[in-house]
């Protein structure tokens, strides 16, 4: 008999297809599952092709009382889960929230606890940043193992003196480069099925919660639409505003040439569709999505505020959140027929690529 792989309990929450979730499924997908496995505590009612997949894979899945209903049933439940299951190593992806499931390891005696943050905030969000920030403190405190997906959401949360004494670790939320790779045969094959064969297709990828700023994206569309009625709008995701969205697109007489494309578990097929991919948030960790897109060779229009070290490639135009959708409009419309470029190497040699980020985070679960 060899010897048992290490079981590492990953706090996700809510599991709904986002970003964060796909992050750690890319990790869990390259990592040495002979040595290292994972178990996931998520809310209930997860995403079911994520409870799946990670069942496939051999890990175990908890679903909990979600902390917005009773933070406290969420972390007690967390806690009975460490104690029950003798977790050593267990790795919080709640950014600042994740005091509550750390707070509830430490009670349980887990001597690891990876504090990994993966956002910054931004002040449209009110009294959700007040508590993110008012939480922040507490959860480097029960904390002992600091990661971060990029060095503004590290600096966030643990202070330029952390990074610069060494304690923080920054896991870039890398991809499977040829998984992402542009395919013209995809490409003609997933046009067809969506009825965009002729069509100059802005694409998104993201949930539909203010953070994305999809109210934007559809009045930037809108304005595309003015010199370019050939355009369409897909956008890929699910969420809480997402029937608020659908109702503006109704309002404005788009419901023809916008497609809900909903949860997809072939996204990275979907980017081959695209001609041009908007992220146009008020603020991201990174946004993995911006690497997924720049694999496939989009051109890849994003708000400033977002990190710079997602410009990879030569792909990126950063665009203020202060200029009208006409403007952005304009730039989108400036890149219309520009033929598509591989930027594989480009991305894999700026730390991008699983299979080699994917033994730095083994490496912390091995020491």
């Amino acid at each position: 008999m060899g010897k048992e792989p290490i079981r590492v309990l990953q706090i996700i929450g809510l599991a709904c297809g986002g970003g964060v979730e796909s992050a750690i499924m890319n990790y869990y997908h390259h990592i040495d599952t002979n040595k290292v496995q994972f178990d996931f505590i998520v809310h209930k009612n997860p995403y079911k092709a994520f409870v799946d997949e990670a069942h496939s894979m051999g890990a175990k899945v908890y679903e909990v009382t979600p902390y917005t209903k009773n933070i406290f049933k969420f972390t007690y439940e967390i806690y009975q889960i460490c104690k029950k299951g003798q977790y050593n190593i267990v790795h919080s992806n709640m950014n600042s929230l994740s005091f509550f499931p750390l707070f509830a390891a430490w009670l349980a005696g887990s001597k690891i606890r990876i504090l990994h943050n993966h956002t910054t905030d931004s002040p449209i969000e009110g009294l959700r940043t007040f508590f993110k920030r008012i939480l922040r403190p507490f959860a480097r405190l029960v904390a002992n193992n600091y990661l971060a997906c990029s060095k503004k959401a590290a600096v966030w949360m643990y202070g330029e003196n952390a990074i610069a004494s060494g304690k923080v670790t920054i896991i870039n939320n890398a991809i499977d480069l040829k998984k992402f790779a542009f395919d013209r045969n995809k490409r003609q094959f997933i046009r067809k099925q969506l009825k965009l064969e002729n069509n100059f297709v802005i694409g998104h990828v993201g949930r539909f919660v203010q953070t994305k700023n999809h109210e934007f994206i559809v009045d930037v569309f809108a304005e595309v639409l003015k010199s370019e009625p050939n355009a369409r709008l897909l956008l890929v995701g699910d969420g809480p505003l997402k029937n608020h969205i659908e109702n503006k697109v109704v309002q404005l007489g788009l419901t023809d040439k916008v497609i809900f494309a909903g949860v997809r578990n072939d996204v990275a097929n979907l980017y081959n569709a695209m001609d041009v991919f908007i992220l146009p948030s008020h603020y991201e960790g990174l946004g993995l999505v911006g690497v997924e897109a720049q694999a496939n060779g989009l051109q890849y229009f994003l708000s400033d505020v977002i990190t710079r070290e997602v410009e990879v490639t030569d792909l990126c135009h950063f665009v203020s959140l202060n200029k009208s959708p006409k403007e952005w409009s304009c730039d989108i419309l400036s890149v219309e027929g520009v033929v598509r470029k591989n930027k594989l190497t480009d991305i894999s040699e700026a730390g991008f690529d699983i299979t080699v980020e994917a033994k730095k985070l083994e490496k912390i679960y091995l020491v």
